[in-house]
């Protein structure tokens, strides 16, 4: 008889084995645990529809007029959404002024709060379809934690957008004008750009920097037109209040540019119905001086400026030579110090500003260099990502006439300059002589910086001459000295400059 399975001494059992060494057979659930465990997946399962597709967890589970309701308003929202975007890829301008558009963005905030409210309803109700009296304490904790943590995910998600379309919206209406925007002179907007310390009545006193930015309406090419502060002997617009006062040109005595808004302002009842009779003194100079008709206007706070360099996380500047921080003379506390590195706010304010041991002229480049740095920086996304910090700055930065309506427009032409180089050019030595300039070689300059800006003439530009044989003597961000003329003043390619 051939041996069997019994007869195998190694299959015998050991001796002395204890039958409690044996594994244990798992133990089997009763039934009513396997139907716990059953209606916990159901009621997770209903949780996640809810997120995926709002009210799908009562159409299949509960009220079905809810969950079509639902439905429907979720898929209304989608292709909403979906035709926005499709807007924003075809016409960027139209998107922009939807995002600049008050009315638009107050619906737009009311929508967000109502989706919040009501898809947390709807998770809540996914909660009480999956009968959370009938699981097992655990069960009933974790459904109870699930559900709290998409609800107040997705909710706050929403609220949160809500509160920075708030923003948005109160920026908007704070910073910009009303009325309507003005169309584009001979193709171009000019827009006049005022830097000066701002206080309780200090808006267009004196202004530490003059600057008009020329934009082609169709391109965003930008031409960036410096007039320094002790410009003297200038004539007015024909035809303007100041000219009327001044036949003759701002001629008398210590009669400086950043002066007008201060004798303007010291004779308000020449400007009836003005709300800034300085700024509209300062227009009417300097569409005089450079034979430009000037758009809008914009007064730029310093320490808002500050402010928003901070926002976006400082930019990036080549310091040429130490610069002093703190004043004059004994006022000076530091220095920023030799190399390219990137400046936060408080120093590129000083970058911008300083004058101990440089000249006006040195000043004007290096802030044209701070304003192309700004321009070639400052993302899309770095201004989404900043975007609460941002507005808050701009809100205290910024005093303008711009009209909302044109808000998309600029922000549309500045998306374009970003891939462009900017050029300048300097109504400053040795173009000219401050206190007696030719006004037909500062109305040429201008004329030909615009000219070679639109692809006439040599693209080559004297900055780029003037940046090759600079001295070795610098002062600052921009290449160059005073006697030879900072490359940053005038340039065909203002980043090759600085």
């Amino acid at each position: 008889m051939p041996p069997t399975l019994l007869d195998d001494p190694s299959a015998a059992p050991t001796p002395g084995a204890s039958p409690a060494h044996a594994p244990a057979a798992p133990r089997r659930l009763t039934e009513a645990e396997r139907a716990a465990r059953v209606r916990f997946r159901r009621a997770l399962t209903l949780m996640v529809m809810t997120l995926v597709l709002p009210g799908s967890a009562q159409l299949v589970a509960g009220d079905r007029r809810v969950g079509i309701a639902a439905l429907r308003t979720w898929f209304g929202l989608l292709v909403g959404a979906a035709l926005l975007l499709l807007v924003g890829l075809v016409d960027r301008r139209l998107a922009f002024d939807l995002l600049s558009d008050t009315g638009a963005l107050g619906t737009l905030r009311w929508l967000l709060v109502l989706v919040a409210v009501g898809w947390a309803a709807l998770f809540v109700d996914a909660w009480r379809i999956g009968q959370p009296l009938t699981l097992r304490r655990e069960q009933r904790l974790a459904v109870v934690g699930v559900n709290g943590v998409l609800c107040f995910t997705v909710a706050g998600a929403l609220l949160f957008g809500a509160h920075l379309v708030t923003v948005q919206r109160d920026l908007v209406g704070a910073l910009f004008a009303s009325g309507e925007a003005s169309g584009a002179t001979d193709g171009r907007y000019n827009v006049l750009l005022l830097g000066g310390d701002a206080g309780a009545g200090r808006w267009g006193l004196r202004p530490d920097s003059i600057t008009v930015a020329s934009i082609d309406a169709e391109t965003g090419r930008t031409v960036l037109i410096g007039l320094p502060r002790n410009l003297e002997d200038f004539p007015f617009r024909e035809g303007s209040v100041m000219a009327e006062q001044f036949p003759d040109g701002f001629d008398c005595d210590g009669c400086y540019l950043n002066g007008v808004s201060t004798w303007a302002q010291d004779n308000p009842e020449l400007f009836q119905g003005d709300g800034d009779p300085g700024v509209k003194a300062t227009v009417q100079a300097v569409e005089g001086i450079t034979d430009l008709t000037i758009n809008y206007w914009a007064m730029v706070n310093l320490e808002g400026f500050k402010a928003l360099v901070d926002a976006v996380g400082g930019v990036e500047l080549t310091v040429r030579d130490r610069i002093p921080v703190g004043g004059l003379g004994s006022d000076v506390t530091g220095y920023i110090e030799p190399g390219t590195r990137v400046l936060d706010g408080f120093e590129t304010l000083w970058f911008a500003r300083a004058r101990e041991g440089s000249d006006d002229y040195s000043r004007m480049a290096r802030q044209k260099c701070v304003m192309n740095a700004l321009v070639q920086q400052v993302s899309p996304q770095d201004a989404l990502t900043n975007f609460q910090g941002i507005a808050e700055a701009g809100a205290s930065m910024v005093d303008t006439n711009l009209p909302a309506s044109a808000v998309g427009t600029f922000v549309d032409l500045a998306l374009k300059a970003r891939s462009q180089p900017i050029s300048t050019v300097s109504l400053v030595p040795p173009l000219i002589n401050t206190a007696d300039p030719d006004m037909d070689v500062v109305h040429d300059a201008v004329a030909t910086a615009i000219a070679k800006a639109e692809g006439e003439g040599d693209e080559g530009g004297a900055g780029e001459r003037k940046a090759r044989r600079a001295p070795a003597t610098q002062t600052g961000g921009s290449l160059g000295s005073r006697d030879a003329g900072y490359a940053a003043n005038e340039a065909s390619d203002l980043g090759s400059a600085c």
